[in-house]
């Protein structure tokens, strides 16, 4: 199989060069203009790569099809990608270098930075290979333009190889998944995929369809303000009152404590004044029962603040996506597949539980069973992402072997 190395790499150096990142405070959807206006030149792009029955929808999503040249019917599958980035670190004037044949030492990252392997040290594993990172001053956005430029390179493959049979392909990259919300307007019925991949994942190989069970908390804490020179017996700081909340946590259960299929939660952001305090929490397990423990835990932990400080504390708790286990155990062919795809272009799988979550969770709610492939990526969300060119021709190749076994197998 021979993917097209350069039009691969010129795709994601193109995408990645539009800010599209999204806005977890906005209203509006997409959640920022800029990604609508990339929505529209994603659109065009697929339009002159060949590409068929392109949409661009009100909500951001960019679908298309590639259609079926076979003269019967076989199961349609489907792959995904968003178009947003974090806005954990900067996504505006991101300027990519190429690391060809990596020698294996520190790279430098701009004036300041160096990505190192001592420290780093999945680079290791791409001594002799091709990476594409940062300059230090922004994040990559591998996350996930990687994903769509493999799609649309896998894609332009089967285009002009067209006796590679196949069966209808559809395919949708969405907007704002980084703040949760990318599959909150999607019409899974019009996209009518029997099922899907979104092509999101990490290093070489990851594949994943365990992720957390998911929830959001923000917490309002009411003081009182008055002058310092006479605020004692008066004054209540609701800044105090946030960081003794804070501190009351289990100091196991955060991010940076916990791995693996352990749960956490995590103070992710606020804001605090005398007057007021607001913290923002997300609540993490990949068990349903311990899921609902934790949200109970939060509640309970307001409640006994609330009797403590006269009813400080008001918290507003919502579910975000659960498990797609709960869904894909009982769909072992979409897993077998993908696995199979992997190993016939050589490529060993590695089933990992991803601690996040990706829009697959909630289309496999949805209906359509949608486990996580790689992308080749490492470090996302700031300035020491990289992706290697190699790993992402590969996920381009599983792409096209999935497509080329679901015509093969049904």
């Amino acid at each position: 199989m021979n993917i097209d190395r350069k039009l691969l790499v010129d795709l994601f150096l193109k995408f990645v060069s539009y800010d599209t990142t999204s806005d977890p405070e906005s209203k509006t959807v997409p959640s920022t203009q800029r990604q609508m206006d990339f929505a529209k030149i994603l659109a065009e792009d697929c339009k002159n790569l060949g590409l068929s029955d392109v949409k661009v929808h009100d909500a951001g999503y960019v679908t298309l099809t590639l259609p079926s040249n076979i003269d019967r019917k076989v199961p349609t599958v489907g792959f995904m990608a968003h178009h947003d980035t974090v806005n954990a670190a900067s996504g505006e004037n991101i300027k990519p270098q190429i690391i060809e044949n990596y020698d294996g030492k520190d790279i430098k990252l701009g004036d300041s930075l160096i990505l190192s392997p001592k420290e780093f040290v999945s680079l290791n594993k791409y001594i002799g290979q091709d990476l594409i990172t940062t300059d230090g001053t922004t994040l990559l956005g591998a996350d996930d333009k990687a994903g769509i430029a493999e799609i649309l390179a896998a894609l332009v493959y089967l285009v002009n190889n067209p006796e590679i049979k196949h069966g209808d392909v559809r395919v949708a990259f969405n907007q704002d998944e980084e703040i949760g919300t990318g599959m909150d307007h999607f019409d899974a019925k019009d996209f009518a995929a029997d099922f899907a991949y979104t092509i999101d994942g990490g290093e070489l190989g990851e594949f994943t369809y365990e992720t957390f069970n998911a929830a959001k908390a923000k917490i309002t804490i009411t003081g009182k303000s008055v002058h310092p020179g006479s605020a004692k017996g008066l004054m209540v700081n609701a800044g105090l009152l946030a960081a003794e909340f804070i501190q009351s946590f289990p100091e196991n259960e955060t991010p940076a404590t916990t791995e693996g299929y352990q749960g956490y939660y995590h103070i992710n952001g606020g804001s605090m004044s005398c007057e007021k305090a607001v913290l923002d929490y997300m609540i993490r397990d990949f068990d349903k029962a311990k899921f609902e423990e934790r949200k109970q835990y939060l509640t309970n932990k307001v409640a006994e603040f609330n009797q403590k400080y006269d009813g400080a504390f008001k918290m507003v708790m919502q579910d975000q996506y659960y498990n797609m286990l709960e869904v894909l155990k009982d769909k072992p062919e979409v897993l077998e597949l993908a696995q199979k795809a992997m190993k016939e272009v050589g490529v060993t799988p590695n089933v990992v539980p991803i601690r996040g979550g990706t829009d697959g969770s909630k289309l496999s709610f949805m209906g359509t069973p949608c486990p996580n492939i790689f992308t080749g990526g490492h470090n996302f969300h700031g300035p020491y992402e990289y992706v290697c060119i190699q790993s992402m021709i590969k996920a381009s190749e599983t792409i096209v072997k999935i497509i080329e076994l679901v015509e093969k197998t049904n």
